[in-house]
């Protein structure tokens, strides 16, 4: 019965997508004027290909192959086998959809969304833009998913693809800016739990050729399944918040298409009934313009930051700083002596779930400017196996983190794009080393270079893949715009 009915999805969004691409015959009801709603809606709808430029290809394609190989080496996580795990035995007919990691594995497209998803984000190693969200997580894996839906007389080219996957990053860019709020360091829930779901919808909507209707329907329905609280931050439970997001918005757009209706006006302020708004105490929507020649998408102007080891954003300038300082102490030393060591002041700012003096967990650990400086000071370096039950548990380490005193001056705000760290030693013998690190590397600011980009990708994915499989994927993102059949870059996972 599963199974039939999936055949029989199969076939109507088959043919919905090919009436919808070629605006053969659509029915649906006008709204009687423009809302904030409708005319995210009609962007969504009416963008082509030619509206991206070389940057936005250039830069969205860098995305999507940092995001893959995240996701290969989130597969080899403890969280992900759980995920994974629950999928196979929740649902195991109707597997099409390739799985991070597991090349002999195949789930039901929802939920190989959902699990590529968890994976993304397990590390905390994902990609993160400004305002504060991570929107790669969000939507590729439900591109991937739904790309091998499809029945091969309707599978989106390459170029659809890549236009899909920058309408989930503009959607969720354009509703980050709706709110001032948005742009510090979350404090009430994990923003791609909320615009995530929401672009999810709109990439998966635009994948799949809805209408203009339909893809405001689309948008609302995923609403109703947005949201995840900071208090599940540093847990094995956050990286669920990027898989329910892509999975969720994936199943929104798939209901819009089988005939559900939601309100209109979601994301529109009406006074008295709350639709996204609820989300912000402050709340100022603007309609999306129709598509044109000069339309500049977000990913034009803001770049977006690539990290170079597994833990939240606010750690990499934490770590840089500490490096900054640890080589100053070396030159004054001639070694790195922790006995010599009297206080380590971290000027930070304030940020509750990132502020955690003694992490016990990997998760915990990847959420602590306190441990990361240390570990940065200890061992010149942070990476993958910084994480480890026995490397977060040394007692050298802990002895380091016992002389940590934190400071907030007022000067450095909870935002990704003004916030410093700053790392002081202040030594036995009455010296001060300090280090400062204002925009680190990998930083929209400071991007990462090609090289360094593709050496984070062939490093992440060696450890499930082989090297050809590896130069595969790197060549196919590459050339993603040239593809004639778009699920080629997920069968190649």
């Amino acid at each position: 019965m599963v199974y039939l009915t999936f055949q029989k999805s199969q076939k109507f969004l088959a043919s919905s997508r090919q009436v919808h691409k070629t605006a053969a015959h659509v029915v649906a009801r006008s709204a009687p004027e423009e809302t904030v709603t409708s005319s995210f809606a009609s962007f969504i709808h009416a963008v082509r290909p030619e509206h991206l430029s070389k940057t936005v290809c250039h830069r969205s394609k860098r995305m999507i192959l940092d995001s893959i190989g995240v996701g290969l080496v989130g597969s080899t996580t403890h969280v992900f086998d759980i995920a994974l795990q629950y999928c196979r035995e929740l649902y195991s007919s109707v597997a099409v959809s390739s799985v991070y990691g597991k090349p002999g594995v195949k789930l039901s497209p929802t939920l190989a969304a959902f699990t590529n998803g968890v994976a993304t984000h397990s590390m905390d190693f994902d990609d993160t833009w400004h305002p504060a969200t991570h929107p790669s997580g969000a939507v590729l894996p439900a591109l991937l998913a739904a790309s091998q839906m499809l029945p091969p007389s309707t599978k989106p080219n390459g170029m659809d693809f890549l236009l899909a996957f920058n309408v989930g990053l503009e959607v969720q860019g354009r509703l980050m800016h709706f709110s001032t709020e948005a742009h510090d360091i979350p404090k009430r829930f994990h923003p791609p739990s909320v615009v995530g779901t929401i672009g999810s919808a709109a990439a998966t909507a635009k994948l799949l050729s809805l209408s203009t209707a339909q893809c405001a329907h689309a948008l609302g329905i995923a609403a109703s399944l947005a949201g995840a609280p900071m208090a599940n931050a540093a847990t094995q439970a956050k990286p669920l918040h990027i898989g329910n997001a892509t999975r969720l918005g994936f199943e929104a757009a798939l209901l819009a298409a089988r005939g559900m209706e939601a309100n209109p006006l979601i994301l529109d302020d009406i006074p008295g009934c709350s639709g996204f708004s609820a989300f912000y105490s402050v709340y100022q929507p603007k309609p999306l313009s129709t598509p044109s020649d000069h339309h500049e998408f977000l990913l034009e102007k803001q770049d977006i930051a690539f990290k170079r080891f597994p833990a939240h954003l606010g750690m990499h300038w934490v770590v840089d700083a500490a490096l900054s300082v640890r080589n100053l102490f070396i030159n004054y030393a001639g070694s790195f002596s922790p006995s010599l060591i009297r206080t380590i002041v971290l000027k930070i700012p304030v940020s509750k779930y990132i502020n955690r003096p003694f992490p016990s967990s990997e998760h915990q650990a990847r959420h602590s400017f306190q441990f990361n400086a240390c570990t940065a000071l200890l061992d010149g370096e942070v990476g993958l196996s910084s994480f480890t039950e026995s490397s977060i548990h040394r007692q050298e380490l802990r002895e380091l983190l016992d002389k940590v005193v934190v400071e907030h001056p007022e000067d450095n705000a909870a935002n990704f794009d003004k916030m410093y760290g700053e790392v002081a030693l202040l030594l036995h013998s009455g010296d001060v080393l300090t280090g400062k690190c204002d925009t680190f590397y990998g930083h929209w600011r400071k991007p990462l270079s090609k090289e360094s980009l593709l050496k984070k990708f062939r490093s992440n994915a060696s450890h499930v893949l082989p090297e050809e499989k590896i130069e595969t994927i790197i060549a196919t993102v590459d050339n993603l715009e040239n593809l004639s059949d778009s699920s080629q870059l997920a069968c190649s996972l």
